[in-house]
């Protein structure tokens, strides 16, 4: 039998792309474009991969091999994007510290925090939520406790 040749990497790419909807256009055409890559192809394998999750922007690693084929991996959605659609806000604060533009639950917190503990370099979910919480802060985004009802 046979031995599989691994392929050797050429490089790793990380781009932050709106769900199914990866075009040859700037910043996917140009990145790709450099290492050799058909980008028409990685676009339909994103786009068909994630066009479940369409409008949320996901983090992808591509690795690129020297024979100018490809793998990707997609990552969760941005802890930031995650708390801007919680609190409902298009944008966050220009100035976080000083300009509070809006707030949202720990509840909100624990979820985002579960959500994205696989991309996270924790293991422990009250360290996750500081972890959200630090975002939250630096968005400018207040965490309110939970009130019982």
């Amino acid at each position: 039998m046979a031995k599989k040749k691994k392929k050797k990497p050429k490089c790793q790419i990380k781009l932050q792309i709106p769900a199914g909807a990866a075009n040859p256009a700037p910043p996917v055409g140009p990145a790709l474009g450099q290492h050799g890559v058909n980008i028409m192809q990685f676009c339909k394998a994103f786009n068909e991969s994630t066009k479940q999750k369409e409008g949320i922007i996901l983090p992808v690693i591509i690795n690129v091999y020297e024979d100018r084929s490809f793998d990707f991996i997609v990552k969760s959605p941005p802890v930031s994007f995650l708390l801007k659609r919680a609190a409902n806000l298009a944008k966050a604060s220009s100035q976080a510290g000083k300009e509070i533009v809006g707030e949202v639950t720990k509840a909100q917190v624990l979820d985002i925090a579960k959500e994205k503990m696989p991309d996270l370099n924790t293991r422990d979910l009250d360290a996750a939520a500081r972890i959200v919480e630090g975002t939250a802060r630096s968005c400018g985004l207040t965490v309110k406790k939970n009130e019982e009802k």
